[in-house]
């Protein structure tokens, strides 16, 4: 009989050492959950079908030229552009801008009117720029260096370090106007720099 007690103590011992241990593990469990930041649930970037989504705004830069009184420089005009978040949209919309010309007292430019985006491709970083047959008209060489500067530095307003590749009618320009001003592709803002003078 001394025998079955001593058994039903070490038992009842074991149980309420167990017990403790759960009370004190659950107390545990319970403090950290209520004392936890609420768990962030992930945001979606696809829109549900029917959901109005906000355009994206992003900036860029289209460059003019103006005169400094000894040669022509180009001058950048920010914009905020609406539109699609790839870089090829920006782009697209801030080449709509160049294209149109210069609003008042943002400076000049030696695109000829009527030239056209037929097309802008982005890939990795080279930039592909196609424009129409009247971005090779007039001007001398002053204003064909002036035209390819704006749209090299408009090109790589997003990345500076980007490849542009000028096209026309879907072709590489290697040689611009009728003084043959020859264009070593791709153009970047250092070879421009380098190899072409406003």
């Amino acid at each position: 009989m001394a025998e079955q007690q001593k058994s039903n103590r070490i038992s009842s011992g074991v149980v309420a050492v167990v017990s403790a241990a759960v009370v004190a593990v659950s107390g545990g469990v319970a403090w950290f959950t209520l004392n936890s930041p609420p768990a962030q649930t992930p945001t979606s970037t696809v829109p549900r079908p029917g959901e109005k989504v906000a355009p994206i705004e992003q900036t860029a830069e289209i460059y003019w030229l103006k005169d400094n009184g000894k040669n022509l420089e180009l001058v950048p005009q920010k914009i905020k552009l609406t539109g699609g978040d790839k870089p090829n949209q920006v782009l697209e919309a801030a080449f709509q801008n160049l294209l149109t010309g210069p609003t008042e007292g943002t400076g000049s430019t030696t695109i000829p009117q009527g030239t056209k985006l037929l097309g802008l491709k982005v890939e990795n970083n080279d930039i592909h720029i196609n424009l129409s047959e009247e971005f090779t008209s007039g001007g001398g060489s002053a204003s064909m260096n002036g035209r390819v500067g704006q749209v090299v530095y408009t090109a790589t307003s997003l990345d500076r370090n980007a490849k542009v590749y000028i096209e026309v009618n879907g072709q590489k320009l290697e040689v611009l106007g009728g003084e043959g001003l020859e264009l070593e592709q791709p153009l970047t803002r250092d070879s421009f720099n380098k190899n072409y003078s406003l």
